[in-house]
């Protein structure tokens, strides 16, 4: 298997369905089925949830950053509390692990010990950003695949990968089939913030960044067929 132990990026949104805000049911049973897809192939899978379905930086208004930031981090809790139950419903071994010190809902965000839950085939949700407020959940996602020693990172998104110009703006924009973390950094590729670039690059982290409109391309993604675009 190129590709054992997984990553998974997901945003809040993917789980709202077309609503675009709280959550679908049913999509929380289609990741869920995927996932579980995923851990019956022989991957060990780790999930990093984004909030924005509930709440992003930009409704804050005049709100203190950290303040906005911290309720951000709580929206990825909800969420990861919703797709723990979806893989429960479905006899999937899980575990909820946060940054955030919740003692009542989850395990505290520990790398060893969500490894050793991936080792023994429990899929691991892992909550709360990086537990700090002015970084992102792409950020968290970089900082977890590092602490679990993560082979691949997948990111599902609502473009086809990195294009070198913004494709929403330019017709002529070309689908980049690899590119580097470093490209991403020089080239200012907002695909992934700053900060999760230059953490996968220090640690030899691979990406793969796909579209997710359609929830199996994850599965596509994971078994290392030609998807998306390959940042290493």
């Amino acid at each position: 298997m190129q590709y054992k132990r997984l990553l998974l990026k997901l945003s809040g949104e993917a789980l709202a369905g077309p609503g675009k805000g709280g959550l679908d049911p049913s999509m929380l049973t289609l990741y869920a089925s995927i996932i579980q897809d995923l851990c019956q192939k022989g991957h060990e899978v780790a999930v990093v949830v984004g909030g924005g379905n509930f709440w992003r930086g930009r409704q804050s208004g005049d709100m203190d950053r950290m303040a906005a930031d911290k309720i951000g981090m709580l929206a990825t809790v909800m969420n990861s509390i919703a797709l723990t139950d979806a893989l429960t419903n479905l006899g999937q071994p899980v575990r909820l692990m946060t940054a955030l010190p919740i003692p009542t809902l989850a395990e505290a965000m520990n790398g060893e010990r969500a490894r050793q839950h991936l080792e023994k085939g429990r899929v691991v949700i892992l909550a709360g950003g990086t537990g700090n407020p002015f970084f992102s959940t792409d950020s968290a996602a970089a900082l977890r695949a590092a602490e679990i020693k993560a082979d691949l990172i997948l990111k599902s998104t609502l473009v086809d990968g990195v294009y070198d110009k913004d494709p929403n703006q330019y017709p002529d924009a070309l689908l980049l089939k690899e590119v580097s973390f470093s490209q991403i950094l020089e080239q200012k590729l907002a695909i992934i913030d700053a900060t999760a670039a230059a953490l996968c690059r220090d640690y030899g982290l691979k990406l793969i960044i796909f579209n997710g409109k359609d929830p199996r391309n994850i599965l596509t993604a994971a078994a290392g067929q030609a998807i998306g675009t390959l940042v290493s």
